[in-house]
Parts: C-alpha cells; sequence; structure tokens
C-alpha cells in the first residue's frame, strides 16, 4: 500500500505542483481545502497532467478550526503543511493574517500528533529569514531570522515567521512528529490552473503593461516545480529531519526578468517595460503609494540565499531561474490569464 500524505491547501500554487510531485513518485494523497466544493475543478485541472489526480480524497477544512483536523489526518504516513495566509495586498491589520498561519499550524501539529504522524514537512519562506530592511547587500542562510515582533516588517513576513518560530517549539518536546521546514524565496514556474493565487502577479504585471518603467529592485527566486520536489525529499530522508531547508535557484535583477519575458514571451513585448525608472521616482511615487514604501529600502540591494546546505544534504538541483520566469510567463499566455 502506497504512503498517503496530507496536502494542506491543496488548491495553491506550491500544493498543486507538489501532489502531482507525489502522484509521480508512487504516493497516495489527500488534500486539504477550505470549501470542499473546489474539489471537483481541481481534480479536473490536475487530471489534465497525471490522471492519477481523479484518485486524490479531498477534506474540508478551515485552518483555526482545531476540529476540522483530526479527520484529515487519518491514516496519513505524513503531512505537507503548505496552506498559510498569502495576500496580494498588505492588510492594514496584521494580527488576522499573524494568528490565522500560527494557530492553523499549531492545529495541524496537535492534530498531527494525536492522530501518529511520523513527520511533517511545512512550507514557510524566505521572509522568515531575511534580516530588517537597509542592513543592505548580504548573503543569508538557515541561522537567519526575520524578527516576527517588529511591526517594521510586512504582515506576511511576520506571519511566516511567527508561524515557523511556534512550529520549532511545538516539536521541541518528545513524542511529537518530525519537522522540516522548506523556505522558498519569489516562487515561478507553470500555473496549472487559471486561479493562480498570489505567486505569479509580478510576471503577470508585466506582461499586462502595469509597469511603465523597471525599478532597480531584485529577488531570490525558485521554480515551483523545485519547491515540490524539495517537498518530497525532505520527506523521504532523514538528513532533512530538524532542519530549515533554503529554497532558491538565485537572485535576478527585475531588469533580468523584463528581457527574459521579452525572449520567451515575444508576444507581449510591447507590453514590457522598455525603460529603467530612477530610484528618485520610486522615491518620490512611494510618499503617495503606501504599498510601494516597503521598496525603498530594497533599491540596489542584492539579498541572496544560501542553499548549499539544502544541495549537500538531499542533493537537491533547482533548475536556473530564467527557465521558472519563462515557464511563468507562457503559462500565463497559454491559460488565457493575460
Amino acid at each position: 500500500m502506497p504512503q498517503t500524505i496530507l496536502v494542506t491547501g491543496a488548491s495553491g500554487f506550491i500544493a498543486s505542483h507538489t501532489i502531482l510531485e507525489l502522484l509521480a513518485h508512487g504516493y497516495a494523497v489527500r488534500g486539504s481545502l477550505r470549501d470542499i466544493c473546489r474539489a471537483k475543478s481541481l481534480v479536473c485541472a490536475l487530471s489534465k497532467y497525471d490522471d492519477r489526480a481523479r484518485h486524490i480524497n479531498f477534506v474540508e477544512v478551515q485552518l483555526t478550526n482545531a476540529t476540522s483536523w483530526t479527520d484529515a489526518m487519518r491514516g496519513c504516513e505524513g503531512v505537507f503543511h503548505i496552506a498559510s495566509p498569502v495576500p496580494i495586498m498588505q492588510p492594514r491589520d496584521a494580527t488576522e493574517i499573524i494568528e490565522t498561519a500560527r494557530s492553523g499550524t499549531l492545529n495541524m501539529l496537535r492534530a498531527a500528533t494525536a492522530a501518529g504522524v511520523a513527520k511533517v514537512v511545512m512550507t514557510s519562506s524566505t521572509a522568515a529569514v531575511w534580516g530588517p530592511r537597509g542592513q543592505g547587500s548580504r548573503v543569508y542562510g538557515p541561522s537567519d531570522w526575520s524578527d516576527g515582533d517588529s511591526t517594521e516588517q510586512s504582515p506576511y513576513s511576520r506571519s511566516k515567521t511567527l508561524a515557523e518560530r511556534a512550529a520549532w517549539e511545538y516539536v521541541d518536546k518528545p513524542m511529537r512528529p518530525v519537522l522540516a521546514i522548506v523556505n522558498p524565496a519569489i516562487v515561478l514556474g507553470p500555473a496549472l490552473q487559471t486561479d493562480y493565487g498570489a505567486s505569479l502577479k509580478l510576471l503577470h504585471t508585466l506582461l499586462s503593461g502595469g509597469l511603465p518603467l523597471t525599478p532597480n529592485l531584485g529577488f531570490e527566486m525558485v521554480d515551483v516545480r523545485d519547491v515540490a520536489s524539495l517537498h518530497r525529499l525532505a520527506f523521504e530522508s532523514s538528513a532533512a529531519d530538524g532542519e530549515r531547508l533554503m529554497c532558491s535557484a538565485g537572485f535576478r535583477w527585475l531588469r533580468e526578468v523584463v528581457e527574459q519575458l521579452r525572449i520567451s514571451c515575444p508576444s507581449h513585448a510591447g507590453k514590457l517595460p522598455r525603460w529603467h525608472m530612477p530610484n528618485p521616482i520610486l522615491k518620490l511615487v512611494a510618499l503617495l503609494a503606501r504599498d510601494l514604501q516597503r521598496y525603498v529600502p530594497e533599491l540596489g540591494v542584492r539579498r541572496e540565499i544560501d542553499t548549499s546546505r539544502t544541495r549537500e544534504l538531499l542533493g537537491w538541483q533547482p533548475r536556473n531561474p530564467d527557465e521558472a520566469i519563462a515557464a511563468g510567463g507562457q503559462s500565463l499566455l497559454r491559460l488565457g490569464i493575460v
């Protein structure tokens, strides 16, 4: 009998790719959804890539409802906890997103403990790794943490940090599941369905002509298919037990992202920005646009992630970031999203 893995937030960008990864490697999958009515459309979308998706068992789970986790865990050998609130726009009140992420993580772990689940692989983020803005260019690794209590951090960053810390604190006691944490950078790569969430918003904005000039910003990024494979490798290898697994394929400036899209999506090349945005212009616009203010300290800053331990422990070899950019952009066009 194949091992059964519960994948939480099954309709999400990372989770849907992780489900396909598990099916391809012989696992049985149970998926949790906030709304069970989404199961039919998700099965239809995933079945286009793997017919075994028709056999996925779905359960309705609310992150903050402890009772709803009980049935979801029954009979599972492992849990991939990927579900977490990911707002496209940062909320003014951080409390809700932080509490949802933290309590959802603890509810999941308590239910996993009660069900005798041996191992949990949880998706965190490099948002739980970066230090405060204004530190300049530097390299970050598994020992680095963002400050979840700092109101200078975005609500999303704080939610990922506090949820991850709560998870490590919970499992640091006898008779608790083994835990491995995956910390992805910006996740690109191919969308599987039109509801692509927040992950590909950057590419969508660029291909839609929503950015007239290219600001002097850069990001670490990784292909969603490699995030999915890292979750599986972390579950299968005891070398990942108790580890924070940095998950990124490399750094790209936004102007490099634009040029890669120009090559891989030539039909929309005219929508892409051709000129750079001088730093003073972004600073001026940020005075009026609150959501842009957080980018000002990052202008010209190269914050990188050291993934050497992840690669050494698990033999993980991610795709080049350019492939992730190209695949993401092309999928948006293929699905008619842009």
